[in-house]
Order: structure tokens, then C-alpha cells, then sequence
């Protein structure tokens, strides 16, 4: 039935579709038709049946299929993160090519709920030092964790450190996907925050502002840490009534800016920490009756919204597809056994030039 879905949303035969799905070597003589049936049958949620496919072609299978649980630590669900939730739409896109299936959506009250293998009852895992829970193999200890056979996780945003050991027991393998960096504690694909910062507040440079604000996270944050570094190297002063601490929501974007509007001393420019934040602070702009007003805009991840606003925002593009994919492969190789030590994948960012900025 799914696939005479997809034959029918990309407009070619079931048996065209069942061939581009479940068999690898085959090629469309139109590769733009094999795009689109993956993309179609990732709307759907589709997945290959892989045993039917073995038991055809008489191959064993030495494993059931491989579940990759999904892990928002900044929010309560992927919707709310419109860079994440498209990262996730790229993630779903290869988990299907790769004969993976797509397993839990959790959060971070979510993730430290581990069922107990004795009582059918939920325990919070506590909050213990990384030694105890990685060397207790006790079932009987409140540390115990057993590890989910044919599991693995992918990590979205910045993990609680403390949470750490506790996933790295619960899952055969972790990879994680963020903006800021970690100490090499798990397999990650980043894209610096802190450097992406720099290009961003480099242009604003270029354009002759100076008095810059920024809007987003202060905790541990790298795209603040690139902020307020590129100033001091070019010996600018870090105004602390510039800053404001958010947590990079559109509406928190509304409501910072309109604080802005009624400040006395406004800057000329402003650098949100993602689109999200930067998409309030274009509506607020829009509404403003201050018309003399119209400050430089800036912020990072180009999502798909960056191109549909008024004016079209400025960014820093992170690139959501290919950090899908490597993360994807850090998780199946770590889970085949073909590396022990932790690997970063950094990938470059690139400043996108809309009309949302302008000289001063």
C-alpha cells in the first residue's frame, strides 16, 4: 500500500518504486525520479522491508533492523526548533536509505526515564558521577543500565554533560549533531557556532557597525563566545546593554526587539544566534511605528524561512544535509565496530548576503 503511495505522488509504477527502495544497485534512468521517491517516501514515514527483501534474494540476516532514537535537548518536540526539525527531515531521508528505522522522538525529562528490566515500572536514572554509572553492571543497582540491543541515538543541540554516561550505556552507539563543540566525549558532526559568529559579526564590521547587539543563549554558548570575541580583536568594547540572554525562540526574537525599540541607546545592528530568534525580530521590526528606525539583521542557519521574510534575512548557512549524513555514518560505523575513539566531523559555514543588512 505505501508504495502505490509513493508511485502516485512521483507520477511511475509501483515496480519502479519497489526496485529504487529496496535494491541499491538498481539506477533510474532519470535521477531526479529517484530523488523524488525517497523524498516521497520519507513524507510517508516508509520503511524497506528488509527481511521480505533477504528472504527473497536467499541472503541471512544477522541482525534485526538497526533503530536510531532521536534526542532534542534544547526542546519539548522537534517542531519547535525549525532548524532541527529540518535537519530531522534530511535524517529521516537517510535512516530510510540506510534500511534504518526511526525509533523515539525524546526530550531531556524523557531520556532519563529508563525502564526497569525487573518491575515493568519507570525509575529516574540520578544525577551520579560518570565512574558509577559506567562501571556498575549490578541489575540490582539503582546505577544499573542496560544497554538497547540494535539501538543507537542521535544527539540534537547541546547534551547535559551529565547525561552522557548515561546514554552512552543505554545505547550500542551515539552521534550528535550541534553547533557547539563537546571535549570529544561522544562521535559528533559540528558546525562551529563560535566561528559561524565570527563571519557574521565580520560582515556587520564591513558594513561599518559597531554598536552590535546580540540576542540568544549566554550559557556555554559559542555563537556568543564568537560574538563578543571578534569585537575585542577589533578592539571594541563588549556593551553589556547590548546582550540579550534568550532562549532562541521566535517569540522570545518579538519581544527582545520590541524592548530594543524602546531602549534610548539602540543599536545599529543585531546578531541573533539562529533564524528562529531572528524571524521574531523582523516581525517586531515590521509592526514598529519607529519607521526612522531599521537596524541591520543577522543571524545563522538559513533555514527555508530565511528566503520568505520582509526584507529576506541575512545569514550564516550550517549545512543541515551534509551534517545529516555524516552523523548517520558515525553512528553505523561506531555500531559495526570500525572505530573505538570519539570523532568530530567539522564542517564549514558560509555567509548567505540577503537585504536584511545594510552600511550604516
Amino acid at each position: 500500500m505505501s508504495l502505490k503511495k509513493i508511485a502516485e505522488m512521483t507520477g511511475t509504477s509501483v515496480s519502479t518504486v519497489s526496485r529504487v527502495l529496496n535494491n541499491s544497485d538498481y539506477a533510474c534512468n532519470d535521477p531526479n525520479l529517484s530523488e523524488k521517491i525517497w523524498k516521497a517516501a520519507s513524507e510517508i514515514n516508509y520503511t524497506p522491508n528488509t527481511f521480505a527483501r533477504d528472504l527473497r534474494l536467499k541472503r541471512k540476516t544477522e541482525n534485526t533492523p538497526f533503530t536510531v532514537d532521536i534526542f532534542i535537548t534544547r526542546f519539548n518536540s522537534i517542531e519547535e526548533d525549525l532548524f532541527f526539525h529540518q535537519l530531522y527531515q534530511y535524517l529521516k531521508e537517510y535512516l530510510l536509505q540506510e534500511g534504518c528505522v526511526l525509533g523515539r522522538i525524546i526530550n531531556s525529562m524523557e531520556v532519563m526515564e529508563l525502564l526497569d528490566n525487573n518491575s515493568q515500572k519507570t525509575e529516574f536514572v540520578p544525577y551520579k558521577s560518570s565512574t558509577t554509572v559506567i562501571k556498575e553492571k549490578s541489575k540490582n543497582a539503582l546505577a544499573y543500565i542496560k544497554t538497547m540491543k540494535d539501538t543507537g541515538l542521535i544527539i540534537l543541540g547541546k547534551c547535559p554533560p551529565e547525561l552522557i554516561p548515561v546514554l552512552k550505556k543505554r545505547y550500542v552507539a551515539v552521534s550528535g549533531i550541534d553547533r557547539n563543540p563537546t571535549d570529544h566525549l561522544y562521535d559528533e558532526v559540528v558546525c562551529n557556532g563560535a566561528t559561524a559568529a565570527q563571519k557574521a559579526i565580520e560582515y556587520l564590521l564591513s558594513l561599518g557597525h559597531t554598536n552590535i547587539a546580540y540576542i540568544g543563549d549566554c550559557t556555554y554558548e559559542s555563537r556568543y563566545i564568537g560574538y563578543y570575541q571578534t569585537l575585542l580583536q577589533h578592539k571594541i568594547s563588549l556593551n553589556h546593554n547590548n546582550i540579550y540572554p534568550t532562549n532562541q525562540t521566535e517569540q522570545e526574537g518579538f519581544d527582545t526587539m520590541n524592548v530594543i525599540l524602546s531602549s534610548e541607546n539602540k543599536p545599529t545592528a543585531i546578531f541573533c544566534a539562529n533564524d528562529c530568534t531572528a524571524l521574531g525580530v523582523l516581525k517586531a521590526l515590521k509592526k514598529s511605528r519607529k519607521r526612522g528606525y531599521i537596524p541591520s539583521v543577522i543571524s545563522i542557519d538559513n533555514i527555508d524561512m530565511a528566503q520568505t521574510t520582509t526584507p529576506m534575512l541575512t545569514t550564516i548557512d550550517i549545512p543541515k544535509q551534509e551534517m545529516a549524513h555524516f552523523a548517520i555514518s558515525l553512528l553505523l560505523d561506531r555500531k559495526k565496530g570500525m572505530h573505538t575513539n570519539n570523532v568530530r566531523i567539522e564542517l564549514p559555514c558560509n555567509l548567505v548576503i540577503r537585504e536584511s543588512c545594510s552600511y550604516v
